[in-house]
């Protein structure tokens, strides 16, 4: 399934889109998380300047 998307995005308009991953610390916990998600390439710095 994984192959399929990510031939997907290559073609058209998913060129215009970024998968991005974030680490963010739990302030409960301590623990690291992983934050992901397909954004737009023109807001890929937008994404990490938010907590």
């Amino acid at each position: 399934m994984a192959k399929k998307v990510v031939a997907t995005l290559k073609t058209g308009k998913g060129k215009d889109f970024t998968r991005v991953i974030k680490m963010v610390k739990s302030p409960k916990t301590g623990a690291y998380t992983f934050r992901e998600q397909i954004v737009n390439s023109e807001h890929v710095a937008d994404f990490f300047k938010t907590k």
